[in-house]
């Protein structure tokens, strides 16, 4: 067997991304495929915190995967890149990072929890990358396994295109070995840490279904080759061989997903899917081609070593002693230790040394990467995560990763002078580790706001702020960016006067403020006719009255949505100028909005609850004391969607009473929708904390 440090040919690699649910076995196959392989000594435990792609300190201490990280299994002279992505969608981008760079992936879903909104949701995202797929059920041997049951849940809510290729033989403590569809070989276990089985013809009980699976398996791939088809017609015997090659172009297509079992844990089954990955999944020059920008069009990258260069940094980190570490996939060319390549994005170019391949934690050097490797250098200037890497002769840029949008917000502040004179640079770091992680002062709120998917997020992005750069933070709830507003229209005159020796200050304006609809903003309109206000000076009035108008009349927020029309006023031919006209527009503002029935606007949620059936009514009693309003509700699969909107000041830390109500088994998404106005009662306490915001 080769060894993982050597270069491989581009047809002998293959990039797998594992995805699906939290706590379905991502972390423990991958830990199982790399020591059946031989490329580890000991199977880690994530439960022990030894896992070879669970490392950080964050990872090992709360027990689930929160990055994206990559380890090698060498099989049948293939280096398999196992890219494992975290199961809770607090941490989706590291999902999306993982299916950027795969060229398949690998579904992994429980025996008996099934399809669940992790799996969904990862699915999906994996869909709209068109990438191919298959799905390993995993924890067959778990008491209520259910091969079947789960099969038929995954064609009904993720794919009609699943296809079992294997077929367990028992379940739970009965789970003996599994029948591969394609040789119609049971392979039976012998027991053991490393899947060692005996290859033998399928039991008797398992007999009839195996058949029944064998003839919808034969049938799917016959279907997409006119030759086998009619083969098939005929009652030749058909060519293993070719059997083979089209199930594996069907897959490339998705228009078949094959479905794998075992056990995570004891590796059963393990060896059978690690063949069938090499057999099966596209190496990086049979995969979807890539395509890049190069200025004036698109181009197709070939993903041959005589190509020019073209890489794509998909995830950037920080360790202590070593700096920042640049993972990327190889799309085209050779890279040689030491290569120079341009950063077309930022005009710059990078040396890369010590050139890697990643293991988990560990690094193993290597000399040269072929297309289609994934690698990992340290030290590069100028270069973050999604930018191209290319040569400089053919500059070409490789489409990105489309992160989500953060959309949960929380407040921080340095908890002591030295964290106060770290905390932007510590911040800065975290986003451009996680750049679905953002942060930055919001002057309206007067708070630093920290941005990210979820409570979990944001608790453990602070918690890495503290281990790795030594900021420590208090976390608070953000104010809320209220609005003020009128509801009639009301006039009024402003007067500045001012002689105190010398030139004095004069401004007369009469001014007039009326109601816009929702989302009109501010509008000035100038209306002074006859000259009572020169027309140098009429700006000055609108000037002060924008302003004034940020700080409103009621609690101190922006007043939005009135137009305000100056018309009429009088002037000092001396006395008058620019500022003397901008503080009366101030105060004839003042004056006029407090009669002009100011009212405080809340900004109002859109919030999608995605929740299994048995959890309605919860979810939607919940939402209604939160003074939500549901708009409706839609059927999705075996569970509901329902659609809300709900004020802002009622969804702080949502996300943890939503995972306590469902059992953490619904999510929700939230963007803004519209500001309305607040009840009366919300209204009184919004102005009394404002009082005391300012007394204090």
């Amino acid at each position: 067997m080769a060894s993982a440090a050597s270069a491989y040919e581009t047809s002998n690699i293959r990039n797998v991304v594992l995805f699906g649910h939290g706590g379905a076995g991502k972390t423990t196959l991958v830990d199982s495929m790399c020591y059946v392989a031989g490329n580890t000594n000991r199977k880690g435990d994530v439960q022990k915190g030894n896992a070879l792609t669970d490392f950080t300190p964050e990872e090992t201490g709360h027990g689930i995967s929160i990055n994206l990280a990559v380890a090698h299994a060498v099989w049948d002279e293939t280096r398999i890149n196992l890219i494992d992505t975290p199961g809770y969608l607090d941490f989706l981008g590291e999902v999306l990072a993982g299916i950027r760079v795969g060229d398949a992936g690998l579904c992994v879903v429980d025996a008996i929890s099934g399809v669940e909104v992790g799996t969904e949701k990862t699915w999906a995202a994996a869909e709209a990358a068109s990438l191919p797929r298959a799905v390993f059920v995993s924890m067959m041997d778990r008491d209520n396994a259910n091969f079947r049951n789960t099969v038929d849940r995954i064609r009904a809510e993720l794919t009609p295109n699943a296809m079992p290729v294997q077929l367990p033989i028992g379940a739970g403590a009965d789970f003996a070995g599994i029948v591969d569809l394609l040789t119609m070989k049971a392979h039976m276990f012998k027991g053991g840490d490393k899947g060692a089985a005996d290859e033998v013809d399928p039991p008797a009980e398992v007999a009839a279904e195996v058949e029944e699976l064998r003839e919808m398996l034969i049938e799917a791939i016959v279907s997409a080759d006119d030759d086998l088809l009619e083969a098939y017609f005929e009652g030749e015997e058909l060519d293993p061989g070719r059997v083979v090659e089209v199930l594996a172009e069907a897959i490339r297509d998705g228009d078949v997903v094959p479905v794998f079992c075992g056990s995570c844990q004891t590796s059963a089954g393990v060896p059978a899917l690690l063949d069938r990955i090499v057999e099966l999944l596209p190496s990086p020059d049979r995969a979807v081609p890539q395509t890049a920008s190069n200025g004036s069009g698109e181009v197709v990258l070939e993903p041959g070593v005589g190509a020019p260069a073209a890489v794509l940094v998909f995830k950037t980190t920080s360790e202590p002693h070593v700096g920042d570490l640049s993972y990327f996939r190889v799309f085209s060319g050779r890279i040689t230790n030491g290569i120079m390549l341009l950063n077309p994005g930022r005009a710059s170019t990078e040396r890369l040394a010590h050139l890697a391949i990643p293991h988990g934690v560990r690094r193993v050097d290597v000399e040269v990467l072929n297309p289609g490797d994934i690698g990992v250098v340290t030290k590069l200037k100028d270069t973050h995560t999604g930018d191209t890497l290319c040569d400089g002769a053919s500059p070409v840029t490789l489409e990105g990763i489309r992160w989500p949008a953060p959309d949960l917000s929380l407040a921080v502040t340095a908890r002591t002078r030295a964290d106060e004179d770290k905390i932007g640079s510590g911040l800065s770091k975290l986003h451009e580790e996680d750049p679905t992680f953002a942060a930055g002062y919001d002057p309206e709120r007067g708070q630093t706001i920290i941005r990210g998917l979820g409570e979990i997020h944001l608790n453990i992005s602070l918690e890495k702020m503290t281990r790795k750069y030594g900021v420590n933070v208090d976390i608070h709830e953000p104010r809320i960016a209220y609005r003020e507003t009128i509801t009639r229209t009301a006039e009024g005159q402003g007067r500045h006067r001012k002689q105190s020796g010398g030139r004095g200050q004069f401004g007369d304006c009469h001014v007039r403020l009326s109601p816009l609809p929702r989302g009109g903003g501010y509008a000035f309109v100038d209306s002074i006719k006859g000259g009572v206000i020169p027309t140098k000076f009429v700006p000055a009035v609108g000037k002060g009255i924008e302003e004034a108008r940020r700080k409103g009349v009621l609690a101190g927020y922006p007043l939005v949505d009135f137009q305000a029309e100056c018309y009429y006023g009088s002037h000092h031919s001396v006395d008058s100028s620019d500022i003397a006209f901008q503080i009366a527009g101030s105060i004839a503002f003042q004056k006029v909005a407090r009669e002009a029935n100011p009212v405080i606007l809340e900004p109002i949620m859109e919030v999608e609850v995605e929740t299994p059936e048995e959890y309605m009514g919860e979810v939607m009693g919940d939402l209604n004391q939160r003074r939500g309003r549901v708009l409706g509700m839609e059927s999705k699969g075996r569970r509901q969607v329902v659609k809300a909107r709900v004020p802002q000041a009622e969804l702080y830390k949502y996300s943890a009473a939503l995972r306590s109500l469902t059992h953490g088994k619904a999510t929700h998404a939230r963007s803004l929708a519209a500001y309305e106005q607040v009840p009366p009662h919300v209204q009184e306490r919004v102005i009394a904390e404002s009082r005391r915001d300012d007394n204090e």
